[in-house]
């Protein structure tokens, strides 16, 4: 017992002596009652879009793939209020009352980029079955911090205006690549100094595309919102994540989803369903919550 007692004073002294080195660490505790945004973004997506083939201009299973992994995350941290994805990035909005890892942000960041990764990975296989996943994507992530209503609306409307501006240019690049047989550098070429409205014209006029009608997912990217879901047609009430292919950047959203800005973060609004079709995401939800339950 003796023995003991000295083996474990020593130990104690050791830790004591190395202890010191706590105090290199960086107090990155983020300021109370703000937003905490995470944005997450894909590192070398050009490379694995064209390794993994995806579709262009736009693949849906590709971006159906982003949004099931950030539906895995804001089901890990009930104190996001919103997410937002488009192309290879997704935005995550911590309320601001959040406590979440004593609101540490090298903490907040790490998990959530880190846990969007695996999912990414874990759930390749359901949105390409015939497709072999060749190597590890890898995201990178960043915290910023917003301190009012109105920084984190013009945040959120900055990234959206960011998917229209983008996609309508990649929607006339590649169909003058792969449509027209131009080069890129042809197609570059062919579109610069253009504006919105003349990619809007020559979409229509040579490929017979109405921009305004392709599906909007691909112009507005997706919001991901926890609704009170009911559909009685399926004998569905509980609570999921519904995406929404809806525009950010005019006041009627915060209008329509008041809860978002509620500080005492409400279970949301109630999300009719009025037909028999369950959204494919929402599927994969109530399947994950029944195997786990197994």
């Amino acid at each position: 017992m003796l023995l003991v007692r000295r083996a474990f004073s020593t130990f104690r002294m050791a830790c004591s002596r190395y202890e010191y080195v706590k105090q290199f660490e960086l107090d990155d505790k983020i300021l109370p009652n703000t937003w905490i945004v995470v944005r997450v973004d894909g590192k070398g997506f050009h490379k694995f879009a064209t390794v993994h083939s995806f579709e262009k201009p736009n693949d849906s299973r590709a971006l159906n793939l982003m949004n099931c992994a950030a539906i895995s995350v804001m089901q890990e941290f009930r104190d996001i209020a919103i997410g937002y994805g488009q192309s290879d990035e997704y935005s995550f909005v911590f309320r601001k009352s959040t406590e979440i890892y004593k609101r540490r942000s090298a903490k907040i960041m790490s998990m959530v980029t880190s846990l969007f990764t695996s999912a990414y990975v874990m759930n390749w296989g359901k949105f390409f079955p015939e497709d072999r996943l060749q190597y590890a994507p890898a995201f990178d992530g960043r915290v910023v911090v917003y301190p009012s209503d109105e920084n984190l609306k013009d945040y959120l409307a900055w990234r959206q205006a960011d998917v229209h501006v983008n996609n309508l240019y990649n929607t006339a690049f590649w169909n003058l690549v792969l449509r027209d047989g131009l080069s890129n550098a042809e197609a570059e070429a062919r579109l610069r100094g253009t504006v919105a409205s003349d990619k809007n014209e020559l979409l229509f006029q040579r490929f017979g595309i109405n921009y305004n009608n392709l599906p909007p997912m691909y112009r507005k990217g997706t919001v991901l919102l926890r609704k009170r879901v009911h559909a009685e047609k399926l004998d569905l009430k509980r609570q999921l994540i519904v995406p929404q292919y809806v525009d950010l950047i005019r006041e009627n959203f915060w209008t329509e989803n008041w809860e978002l800005l509620d500080t005492k973060g409400s279970g949301g609004d109630v999300f009719h369903l009025k037909d028999r079709d369950l959204p494919d995401l929402m599927k994969i939800q109530i399947s994950t919550t029944r195997e786990a339950g197994n």
